[in-house]
Formats: C-alpha cells, structure tokens, sequence
C-alpha cells in the first residue's frame, strides 16, 4: 500500500488520520510535522488524503457490520467551488450508518442512485424514514418496485414501508452533524472529486467511531489502531 513511498508509514497514515478525524487544516498538519522534524509540504499530505482514502475505506468496509433493517434516509448541504451540492446520507435504528453518496443534484435520478448503492450493499429494509421529500419518496418507491421484480429468492417480498416524518428523522439530522463539523473548518471543497473522496474519509471515520467494524482479536480498537489494521 506504501510501497515506494517517500516518507514513513507511519507519518502518512498519522497524517490522514489526523485530517479526516481533527479539525485540522493542511497547512496546521504542516507545521504539526515540522515541529516533530518531519519536513512535509501540506500539498503532499492532501495527495495523501486523495490517495489512501478510497483504499481503506474499501477496506473498512469488507469488515462493516451488518446493519438493521430500520433506515432514515436524508440528504445534507455541502459546499464546493461555492456552490452547493448534496450529500446523500442512511442510518438504521441504532444510529450506525448505512450508506452515504455525493452528488452535485438533488433530484430523483440521485436519491435513486443512492438507494440502489445502499440496496444493492446491504439487505432490503423493512421501513425507511424520510421527512418530507415527495423524490425521496418516489425514489424509494421505485428502487423497491425493481429490487422485487430482480429478487430470485421465490419468497413474496413486503414492499418497504415508507414513514414520511421530519421529527422521526431528526435522528439523522443529529447524525449529519458529526460529518458537518469536520467539513465546516475546510471553508469549502475545490472540486467534486476531492471533496467525493475525502467525505468518503470523513464518513469513514464517523463509522469507525461509532465502532461498526469487526476487528480480530481486538474487538475495541481506537481510532489509530483501526488505521493501523486496515493498512496492514
């Protein structure tokens, strides 16, 4: 994963941690290393943000657990090149999270894309919580219809009940703050591409902590151990 690689291991698996988890900027985790004798450009660590976080989120998530078959469904603002774009996002009952994807829409074709990520990854829910979206609604609909009519299982699969709620949904709405309150300190994103692939870091730290991964022996690994064992 490391292979070739200028600086140690350790010191660029330290610094995306550290970016990804801390309200942190590039430039504070350059003069962060400085101070430790490690001469680093803050250019280089976001090439290591861009790099390695799409590689240990896909392993994170060979480990994920499986979640329960209540969601709440919602998507949040995020802002790049000073526009605003979307951030669609799914937790079940307990609070861990489902499935998130980014779009620069918020419309039907996207909420549709997101369902069908989460469908397609996870086991059909038996209801999903939305607030007052009619597209989200529509999407679920449709996403439902089609997961029926491609199931080979035999069984007679129940539609997913949809439950329309703002005040149900404000579980998600507290969910969306973790993710938010990292994002906030970036003053916003320079491209949908890095701001994809480092909200894909962040998400993934928000899981680790609320301790959705199966470690072996450790059952309760911290933040940087969970680094440690999905680089090794």
């Amino acid at each position: 994963m490391f292979k070739g690689r200028h600086f140690d291991r350790s010191v660029i698996l330290l610094c995306v941690r550290w970016y990804l988890a801390y309200n942190l900027s590039l430039r504070n985790l350059e003069e962060m290393m400085a101070e430790r004798g490690i001469s680093v450009d803050h250019a280089t660590v976001h090439r290591w943000v861009v790099r390695y976080s799409p590689e240990l989120l896909e392993r994170f998530n060979r480990r994920k657990r499986a979640v329960t078959k209540r969601w709440h469904v919602d998507e949040t603002y995020i802002k790049v090149r000073g526009r605003w774009t979307y951030l669609y996002r799914a937790i079940d009952s307990n609070g861990d999270t489902v499935e998130f994807w980014f779009s620069e829409r918020r419309n039907l074709a996207a909420a549709k894309r997101f369902l069908r990520k989460a469908l397609n990854r996870h086991a059909r829910p038996e209801r999903i919580v939305i607030d007052g979206s009619q597209t989200n609604r529509e999407a679920i609909l449709a996403c439902d219809m089609t997961s029926r009519l491609q199931d080979r299982s035999r069984r007679k699969l129940k539609p997913i009940q949809i439950r329309q709620s703002a005040y149900l949904n404000n579980r998600i709405e507290q969910d969306h703050r973790a993710v938010k309150r990292r994002i906030r300190p970036m003053l916003g994103f320079k491209s949908m591409a890095s701001a994809r692939t480092i909200l894909g870091g962040i998400e993934m730290v928000h899981m680790m902590r609320k301790g959705q991964a199966k470690y072996a022996p450790n059952p309760l690994p911290s933040l940087a151990e969970q680094f440690d064992l999905l680089a090794a």
